[in-house]
Formats: C-alpha cells, sequence, structure tokens
C-alpha cells in the first residue's frame, strides 16, 4: 500500500462524511424505523472526538449501502492528504473562464499533451518571443546609432 492509513486521523473523515451526508438527507443507518436511526445519528454526533467509537459506531450502525462509498471517499482523502504534503504532488486549482479553458484544452488536444503541460509550453514561447523581440529591437537601436554617425 502506497499511502499509510493513520486510524485516529481517518476516523475523524469518516465522521465528517458521515455527518455530511446525514445533512444531506441521506439515510447513514442500517435501520428502517426512525426513532433508531434518530438515535443512532444523536449518538454519533456524540462521539467526534473519539476515533474508536466513531469506528465502532461504523461497524455497528452504518449502512451497508454507504460502506463502499465511504471507503473510495476515505482513499481519495488519503491519497490527497499525502500529495500535500510535499509542493511537487500538492494538487493546485487555477480559476478559468470556460472560453479560456475551451482555448486551452483545444492547444491540449493539437499537441497532445496535458493542461499543465500546455500551459509550460505557451509560457515557454512567450518567454522566447519576448527574448527575441528585445534581441531586435536592441540589433534595430544598434543600426539606427551606426547608420546615424
Amino acid at each position: 500500500m502506497k499511502y499509510q492509513q493513520l486510524e485516529n486521523l481517518e476516523a475523524g473523515w469518516k465522521w465528517a462524511y458521515v455527518v455530511k451526508k446525514h445533512k444531506e438527507g441521506a439515510n447513514v443507518t442500517r435501520y428502517i424505523d426512525t426513532s433508531e436511526a434518530q438515535a443512532a445519528v444523536n449518538s454519533l454526533m456524540s462521539i467526534e472526538h473519539e476515533p474508536t467509537k466513531v469506528i465502532e459506531w461504523i461497524t455497528e450502525h452504518m449502512s451497508p449501502d454507504l460502506d463502499n462509498k465511504l471507503k473510495q471517499a476515505i482513499r481519495a482523502k488519503r491519497k490527497r492528504h499525502f500529495n500535500a504534503e510535499q509542493e511537487h504532488t500538492r494538487k493546485k486549482s487555477i480559476d478559468l473562464d470556460f472560453r479560456v479553458w475551451e482555448k486551452l484544452s483545444m492547444k491540449a488536444q493539437d499537441l497532445d499533451a496535458t493542461l499543465s503541460d500546455t500551459i509550460e509550453y505557451l509560457l515557454g514561447e512567450a518567454n522566447r518571443s519576448q527574448n527575441a523581440n528585445k534581441k531586435v529591437d536592441a540589433l534595430k537601436k544598434d543600426l539606427s546609432s551606426l547608420l546615424d554617425m
């Protein structure tokens, strides 16, 4: 396994996930009876800072339908958590207008590259163009000073 499982940390993530699903209106318990389900949810709310009890609650009361989704969410959260420790693997986001994203996406397809590679390529091209323009301007200035003599 690439990413280490940290039980206390993940128990907090699991608690937050189940509570979020409950607040969204999903049935997070295995109970059909609403009073049983509400009692289970109330007990969940009271054990937020007790990781072992959260794990026990999940084992005992959580809906089996939610189990697979919880595992997937925790795997993704674990990956993001460990990738965020190093700068080069940390996920970054930028806010693009749709039309800008569309143009960038089309250019990436033309180059057969990722969006990140395409941005890097375009920035490199812009720098090379800027340097070439500076050299041309310097040559023009030198040439005009030679002709003025």
